[in-house]
């Protein structure tokens, strides 16, 4: 025979569980809060990718400058660290760059952090070389901002073409 006690028990876990299955539901398909609304518009913009600044270098339009990072190898030298990528068809084979590196809150105008020249050996076609340069500095690598705040200019020197 069922005992009556027992049934009044399912029941009244099986609604438990149904109400509280409904409320996951319901607060899972809510919108977000405006706390976590503001919490991504604070966070920072992907910086964008670096192109050359003299544009009337034939090269000019396929190089790019990605991943830029800074290292300090010792107080008064920093390791400049980025890539070089050759979105061309064409094998450009050396090419030579003068790099100024500031900050993305930088005004017109204003000097940059640092001035280094670069090279990278036989670039070929649609290639992303590594690049590291060791850049003599009176900054300290905790003086400059963060990677996601630092965006480079750059010129190509050569090939001139």
């Amino acid at each position: 025979m069922i005992n009556p006690m027992r049934l009044g028990w399912v029941s009244v876990t099986a609604s438990f569980l149904a109400a509280f299955g409904v409320a996951v539901l319901m607060t899972g398909c809510s919108s977000s809060s405006s706390a976590d609304k503001q919490a991504k518009a604070a966070a920072p913009a992907i910086p964008p990718h670096f192109t050359a600044s003299n544009t009337s270098n034939p090269i000019a339009k396929y190089i790019e400058l990605v991943g830029l990072r800074v290292r300090e190898r010792s107080p008064g030298h920093l390791a400049v660290q980025f890539g070089v990528v050759n979105h061309s068809e064409a094998d450009v084979g050396d090419v030579k760059m003068k790099i100024n590196l500031s900050t993305t809150a930088a005004k017109a105008g204003d000097p940059p952090l640092i001035t280094f020249p670069a090279q990278v050996s036989r670039l070929g076609p649609n290639e992303l070389k590594d690049v590291t340069v060791e850049v003599p500095i009176k900054l300290r690598v905790y003086e400059l901002p963060d990677w996601q705040f630092l965006k480079a200019d750059f010129e190509i020197i050569e090939p001139k073409q």
